[in-house]
């Protein structure tokens, strides 16, 4: 049986394989929403142009919105046999008002329709994200404003580095997560263009007014290049760099609470409600959340990757192709969705281990660079000078098996005379931290100050 809706051509109907592989309907009918809003405008547009009589319309947008109840209220039969959500729509429509349903259409293409569609609904997708990030920000501040004090070893390759406190450590994702929503905000600025009125790729004769549709879909503007607005997903591959690059963050942060978590760092600790058992091994606490957070990267990424394999060749206009653009955002969206819910869940959940952290923050001479500064500082040493007697002062605490601040002033003063007793005072992990001033360090007032500056500039909203 041929299609009635590109049948005109055909005397025979597609094998079953065919139909497998051309039908869209499964996953696109998440489209269902963004479909009949961009039907609305553009059936109120023809009627407004004279393309349309006014009954048409009426009697279009009236069973448009049946459908949309029936949608929402789960009564609505999706044929895999329609192909795809567009004729889905439009079959139910014909079925509900008869033949003026066959006008809808007019002066439009399944080419610009669906480029209309996946652009709202990715839209919605980065405001729905935004939402979600706001609130792992709000989290993680919080968490940093409980432990502004809370002291914690610093780390560069996984190795001790200079105490910093837990507080400090949090606002570092608080930025991360702040470019990540600013690059999510500049992806929805580009992508708010509208394609509905482009047609097939060349525009169409009839008298569209594409501006009042691109307002009535809240579009900045119509697309100024018929072929580019049919033909480009650049919006859609840019959605995944910034899901994958957030992904990333949200890896890193994942990997940290993994380790933290661990018997041999005891930093943190989760409660039963995000962590799990063992089959075999009745001590065991897993950070399965966690683990999985950093795990599901991959398939973010991988999403990326898969679409900018299926465009890059692509010749213009619009080619079958760009079916497959639309089940990898639907997966990275579905993904972050639940990533960032276990994200903030976790942040909540954990609690911290400050007597741990802080017998750790000392542990590997990581008060070294204050007794270099100390020299440059009041002793008018050349740093260079300083990091190799810091160094002799460390491997002497080494061999001896004690702390910096362990060490007495004569055999301080046997490695260099201007070691004076004055220099044990800032060589405990109290006086570094406390000493970090500088704009965007980690002594605890700063914190503080960061904290306050933090949530004015991600979570108050529209000056509330």
């Amino acid at each position: 049986m041929t299609s009635q809706i590109w049948g005109g051509r055909f005397s025979g109907g597609p094998s079953d394989i065919m139909e497998s592989i051309n039908a869209s309907i499964d996953f696109d009918k998440r489209l269902a929403e963004q479909d009949i809003r961009g039907s609305r405008a553009h059936c109120s547009m023809l009627v407004a142009q004279g393309i349309l009589s006014k009954d048409d319309g009426e009697a279009i947008i009236n069973g448009l919105f049946k459908i949309e109840k029936e949608i929402r209220d789960g009564n609505f039969s999706f044929k895999r046999s329609l192909e795809d959500i567009h004729m889905n729509i439009e079959g139910r429509l014909s079925d509900l008002i008869g033949e003026p349903a066959g006008r809808l259409h007019t002066a439009r293409s399944r080419n610009d329709q669906v480029a209309t569609d996946f652009r709202l609904w990715v839209r919605a997708a980065i405001d729905a994200l935004d939402e979600q990030l706001l609130g792992l920000q709000s989290s993680l501040i919080d968490k940093a404003e409980a432990h502004a004090d809370t002291i914690m070893p610093g780390f560069t390759h996984l190795q001790a580095a200079q105490p910093v406190t837990f507080g400090h450590h949090l606002l570092a994702y608080v930025e991360m997560i702040g470019r990540d929503r600013g690059r999510f905000k500049d992806a929805r600025t580009r992508l708010n263009e509208s394609p509905l009125g482009a047609g097939a790729l060349a525009g169409t004769s009839f008298p569209l007014d594409r501006a009042r549709t691109a307002k009535d879909l809240d579009f900045d503007r119509p697309m100024a290049n018929s072929l580019d607005a049919v033909s480009d997903r650049d919006f859609a591959l840019e959605f995944l760099s910034c899901a994958s690059i957030l992904s990333v963050h949200l890896s890193r942060l994942a990997e940290e609470l993994v380790i933290w978590a661990s018997a041999q760092f005891g930093f943190v600790s989760f409660t039963d409600a995000f962590s799990t058992g063992s089959s075999m091994m009745p001590q065991k606490r897993n950070p399965d959340a966690a683990e999985l957070l950093r795990g599901k990267v991959g398939r973010i990424i991988g999403a990326m990757n898969g679409l900018l394999i299926v465009v890059k060749g692509l010749p213009l206009s619009y080619s079958k192709d760009m079916q497959e653009d639309k089940e990898p955002v639907f997966d990275a969206f579905d993904t972050l969705e639940l990533c960032l819910a276990a994200a903030t869940g976790m942040i909540v959940d954990i609690s911290v281990n400050k007597e741990r952290m802080r017998n750790a923050a000392g542990a590997g001479y990581t008060t070294a660079t204050d007794l270099a500064d100390w020299l440059v500082r009041e002793q008018e040493v050349t740093f260079r000078d300083s990091h190799h007697i810091a160094g002799q002062v460390v491997k002497l605490a080494e061999d001896k098996g004690c702390e910096l601040e362990e060490l007495s002033p004569e055999e301080l003063s046997e490695i260099d005379e201007r070691l004076t007793a004055d220099v044990l005072a800032v060589v405990t992990v109290d006086a570094s931290v406390n000493s970090r001033t500088s704009y965007g360090g980690t002594a605890p007032d700063n914190v503080r100050s960061q904290i306050s500056a933090a949530r004015a500039r991600f979570l108050v909203k529209d000056g509330t």
